[in-house]
Parts: structure tokens; sequence; C-alpha cells
């Protein structure tokens, strides 16, 4: 959801708790989720966008 929802860049997965089939499923589930732009989710980018032009 977090591809899904917020159109994010960075995914972080835990090494010790994910096997390395596991986590190439989920990279590859993750890189293949399309950001759904619904006004919800675009209000909460166009945030995250203003608050990096300001600081």
């Amino acid at each position: 959801m977090t591809r899904e929802h917020n159109d994010t860049n960075v995914l972080a997965l835990g090494a010790n708790v994910t096997t390395t089939v596991r986590a190439q499923g989920i990279v590859d589930i993750w890189l293949n989720e399309p950001f759904f732009h619904g006004e919800r989710h675009q209000r909460r980018i166009d945030k995250i966008s203003i608050y990096e032009k300001t600081h």
C-alpha cells in the first residue's frame, strides 16, 4: 500500500527476518504496484511536495 497510496520510492526489508526468495517477491510486487491517483492520496502527496520545497 505504500506504493499505491503514497507513491513511495523507498522500500526497507529486514535481512534477519526475510528470506531472499520472500524479499524478491515483495520487491517484485512493490515495483509493479502503480500509484492510485485518488483525490485523498493525491492530497497527501501534495503535502509532502510542499514540505520538501520548504525544508
